[in-house]
């Protein structure tokens, strides 16, 4: 209704995962590069974890985009699957027949399909969302899976996604030969306000808004704040914002104007507690983290809390600078060998055809 009022050419907030509108926070980027990289690793596990409506499933719909041929791809969404029901299922996303078939079989089949793709020069990614519904057995059948080798090399590789259940699932004194295949693992944590901004415009760019801004920075601050920078529930405010916006006929929207959004959707649809509202940041701090006292495990207190959260910060930025420049260069080799494999395999062909 909203989108031609405002010159738009697609809804700029739906609610469907769409890797069209994925936008790279801070913590979305190296949840991107962790991805990225694990698939250059080719073995190992990668876990991302994140609370409801981070943003978990659009980082793994948005690699999936970016798949290069050689890799086969499947997505399960897992309700509470016993082992030999995830067995069926990961058989049936690689199109392999389940029915009347034992789960012996049913692996043998599986096992004979990764070879027959490794000798095509190809390999098995499996992106298993909403693990923590996994029970601990069903999650150790994923590692047996991953003991299909060849020349050392797993024959196929998995991603787990999952709301922070999974973390306490993961510590689990029995999963340490899991945690141990664990190459690289992170958090999604919410939007900042500089984020939540940044996100809500680069939407409405994307769906074709390019007049002046819509709205104040009072407004941003509400819709923050109401939201905690949780994207879905961005979504879902902005698209009522956006409606109430076509219904009032407005050009911009005062802070004012949100409050009376937020009124109208506050019993209907979502309300943050007083205890998650009043934290905004990455860390759990305040405004003003300086302010604030930290207890180690082993009891001494950190007064300072700003200096050393600056020296976190910077040890962070310096660590995605690593990570993300390694996942270029792998990128590159990578390339490159694929580049020399093809140009020996056709001289190759020219000798054969020449004998």
């Amino acid at each position: 209704m909203y989108e031609s009022y405002y010159g738009l050419n697609s809804k700029p907030f739906q609610l469907t995962p769409d890797p069209a509108f994925f936008f790279a926070s801070k913590w979305h980027k190296r949840a991107m590069s962790y991805l990225q990289y694990g698939l250059s690793q080719a073995e190992g596990f990668i876990v991302i974890t994140g609370g409801i409506g981070t943003g978990k499933t659009t980082v793994a719909n948005s690699l999936l985009e970016e798949l290069e041929d050689d890799i086969a791809a499947a997505q399960i969404v897992t309700p509470k699957l016993s082992p030999d029901e995830l067995v069926k299922m990961v058989a049936s996303k690689f199109d392999i027949a389940t029915e009347g078939r034992s789960k012996a079989d049913i692996l043998k089949a599986l096992e004979i399909f990764l070879y027959d793709l490794n000798r095509a020069g190809r390999r098995a990614l499996l992106l298993v969302d909403e693990a923590q519904n996994l029970p601990l057995e069903s999650i150790e059948e994923l590692r047996m899976l991953s003991n299909f080798q060849f020349n050392g090399k797993p024959l196929i590789q998995s991603f787990l996604l999952g709301q922070e259940e999974l973390q306490p699932i993961l510590r689990a004194p029995n999963m340490e030969q899991f945690r141990q295949r664990i190459v690289a693992s992170c958090h999604l944590a919410p939007l900042t306000l500089e984020e939540c901004r940044a996100y809500i415009e680069y939407r409405l760019h994307h769906a074709g808004w390019n007049g002046a801004q819509l709205f104040s920075d009072e407004a941003f601050e509400r819709i923050h704040t109401f939201t905690r920078g949780i994207p879905r529930k961005v979504n879902t405010l902005m698209d009522r914002i956006m409606l109430y916006g076509f219904l009032e006929e407005l050009d911009t929207f005062s802070a004012e104007a949100i409050d009376e959004v937020i009124v109208e959707v506050k019993a209907e649809m979502f309300e943050p507690d007083k205890s998650g509202a009043e934290i905004t940041e990455h860390m759990g701090f305040a405004d003003s983290p300086e302010s604030k006292t930290i207890m180690t495990p082993e009891g001494n207190v950190i007064r300072d809390t700003k200096y050393y959260l600056d020296m976190l910060a910077e040890l962070v930025d310096a660590l995605d600078a690593a990570i993300s420049q390694k996942v270029k260069m792998t990128q590159y080799v990578d390339k490159l060998m694929k580049k020399k494999f093809k140009t020996y395999v056709r001289l190759k062909s020219d000798d054969s055809k020449e004998n």
